[in-house]
């Protein structure tokens, strides 16, 4: 048999039922090669969305609006969503210099919209930004933001 498909190893049970996240449906568990895979795919909005709220502490919030979907850790934004938006669009807190750095690497990561564009990037998820980075991204916004809490609040957010 010759072509790419034979190339592709096949899905197999591997590790045990409490892997945890390398576990997918019905009793399938992937291999490295198919979590990388999957890690190099793009995220979608859901996705995203489900990131956000797995954080320790994060909460959604509308105070812009019912478009405009915020998240906080503290009472302080780490993320930002506009789900009626095509192709969807997050804004994240990010370091000023990676920002740069990030921009000039990736079509897909502008200056922040309506934000301080020194501190934050707008994502465009068109597909070109692999969901490992997305994910990073988010999780530096996040761990930005706890760390600028004062010790107390940082006590009753973290795990």
């Amino acid at each position: 048999m010759s072509g790419v498909g034979c190339m592709i190893p096949k899905l197999r049970k591997v590790g045990s039922p409490h892997s945890g996240p390398s576990r997918l449906g019905l009793g399938i568990y992937l291999d490295r090669w198919h979590r990388r895979v999957l890690k190099s795919l793009p995220m979608d909005l859901p996705d995203v969305i489900a990131h956000f709220l797995s954080k320790p502490g994060a909460e959604e919030t509308t105070p812009f609006g019912p478009d405009v979907l915020v998240y906080k850790v503290g009472g302080k934004m780490f993320g930002l969503a506009v789900p009626e938006e095509f192709p969807a669009r997050i804004n994240l807190k990010c370091d000023p210099e990676r920002s740069v750095i990030l921009r000039d690497e990736h079509d897909s990561i502008l200056p922040g919209y309506h934000m301080n564009k020194r501190h934050w990037n707008t994502l465009v998820l068109d597909g070109s930004l692999a969901s490992k980075l997305v994910s990073e991204l988010i999780d530096h916004s996040y761990a930005l933001v706890l760390t600028s809490l004062p010790k107390s609040k940082r006590k009753t957010e973290s795990p």
